[in-house]
């Protein structure tokens, strides 16, 4: 899947390194998306446009990281109807703990799903949960993720149950 599905927009440049790992699952996914940088405080009408136009560009789930007062998700979703999940990202004095409730705290009819501070691997996953829906080669990617990750854990256990009896 080549064409873009999914958004990645973060505030600002800095964001990138924990941001890039929602591209890196995406990419194994094998779902297509875009990345763009647009602040809702600095470039609000950037900002906006790019929630109001993601639909006509086929983006269908939108990831959205910031730090500090992080209303860029909620802008995000204030601008659209497609889901979008926000990836509080850890800055500041508070360590992300502003951006978690910045990110979290949507009035009624705004809603973001809301993953762990610098979550984005997680937020590329829910974003191929939701897609999942609609591309079942996105589910049976998943399912394997799964099965892959339960298989390895269980070869640890194992490993460790004969070096700690």
């Amino acid at each position: 899947m080549s064409k873009p599905i999914v958004g990645i927009i973060m505030g600002s440049d800095s964001d990138l390194p924990i941001m890039e790992k929602a591209a890196e699952v995406l990419k194994e996914m094998g779902v297509g998306y875009e990345m763009d940088i647009s602040s809702a405080h600095r470039l609000p009408d950037k900002t906006a446009e790019y929630a109001k136009t993601a639909r006509s560009r086929g983006i269908e789930v939108i990831i959205a990281g910031a730090g500090m007062a992080a209303h860029l998700a909620g802008v995000i979703a204030a601008n659209t109807t497609l889901p979008v999940i926000g990836v509080p990202l850890k800055s500041g004095a508070l360590n992300g703990v502003d951006a978690l409730y910045s990110t979290v705290q949507m009035p009624a009819g705004i809603p973001v799903a809301t993953v762990a501070i610098d979550g984005a691997k997680n937020a590329a996953y829910l974003a191929c949960s939701i897609l999942s829906i609609k591309y079942p080669e996105i589910a049976e990617r998943l399912e394997g993720y799964r099965e892959k990750t339960k298989k390895a854990l269980m070869e640890k256990s194992e490993e460790l149950r004969k070096t700690r009896s």
